[in-house]
């Protein structure tokens, strides 16, 4: 949406297809804290807000799924789900990513009502409550820290028989007093009363079950990307991610990447927004031949 906004204050016209809703991960937080310039609002009515900007700009919209996209050189073609192909000189990729899911029932239902990926963004809800946290690599251990100092009391739940994060991130995570670790366990079913979540499943490594209670369940067990059908026209790294720089381009002149689904260090909204103004510019460069 943003790279839509500076695509049609730069006089070209740009068409936004969406698979799902607008907005994408930002709209299963029901209370956002960390974007400039507001105080506190839900990622819903944030969506909401920019889709009214890229709107009230002369942008196109589209609910569709894209299956696939050729280049033919001076222009591109974009083909849907649906059967409806759109041309253009430019296709920026905004693919995002997916959270990995437990797979456990009723899970997707409580994403942002107990279940969260972002510490950073909703670890401010549980300070002083309890909450565990699944994963036991470097994204599971830096959560991990984050909600240690604000949380009365931080489980790690591994299912594996040890961590596989950093060594010093173990050793600065696991000296906190309010920190237990539980490896060789599985977490196998959600615990709610009234619609929320008030505490876990766990499944030993002797088979025995037992209930652990708490007010939220952080998930950090990996992230996917759905690049794979784009690997023809953008480099993947070995995550699957699209391997592109600050300029968002690829190795398809005319095609950019932009947000979650390209290789970068911080994945957070602003971040998404500063690569779609990035991915934009870069485009409308092209686009004039001022780049190739």
């Amino acid at each position: 949406m943003t790279a839509a906004i500076y695509a049609q204050r730069n006089g070209k016209s740009a068409l936004v297809i969406e698979k799902a809703g607008f907005g994408g991960q930002i709209t299963h937080s029901p209370k956002v804290e960390n974007i400039p310039g507001f105080l506190s609002i839900s990622g819903n009515e944030f969506a909401e807000k920019m889709m009214e900007q890229v709107l009230a700009q002369g942008a196109e919209i589209e609910i569709d799924t894209v299956v696939r996209v050729e280049d033919r050189g001076d222009h591109k073609v974009v083909f849907t789900e649906e059967g409806s192909a759109f041309e253009g000189k430019t296709v920026i990729l905004a693919t995002g990513v997916r959270h990995r899911l437990l797979g456990l029932p009723g899970e997707e239902d409580l994403i942002g009502e107990g279940i969260s990926f972002c510490a950073v963004c909703d670890g401010d809800f549980y300070a002083g409550k309890k909450v565990c946290m699944a994963g036991g690599g470097n994204s599971a251990l830096q959560e991990a820290i984050l909600l240690s100092e604000k949380c009365s009391e931080v489980v790690m739940l591994q299912d594996l028989p040890y961590f596989t994060g950093e060594e010093n991130l173990q050793k600065v995570l696991f000296s906190r007093p309010n920190v237990r670790a539980m490896t060789g366990v599985k977490v196998t079913g959600l615990v709610t009363e009234g619609g929320e979540l008030t505490g876990v499943e766990v499944t030993l490594g002797d088979g025995r079950v037992i209930t652990i209670h708490c007010d939220g369940l952080f998930v950090a067990i990996g992230l996917i990307p759905e690049n794979e059908p784009y690997k023809d026209l953008a480099d993947l790294n070995a995550w699957g991610y699209f391997d592109s720089d600050e300029a968002c381009g690829t190795k398809t002149p005319g095609v950019f990447t932009a947000g979650d689904c390209r290789s970068k260090g911080v994945r957070q909204v602003t971040t998404a927004c500063a690569d779609g103004a990035a991915a934009a510019l870069s485009a409308i460069r092209y686009i004039n031949g001022l780049s190739s």
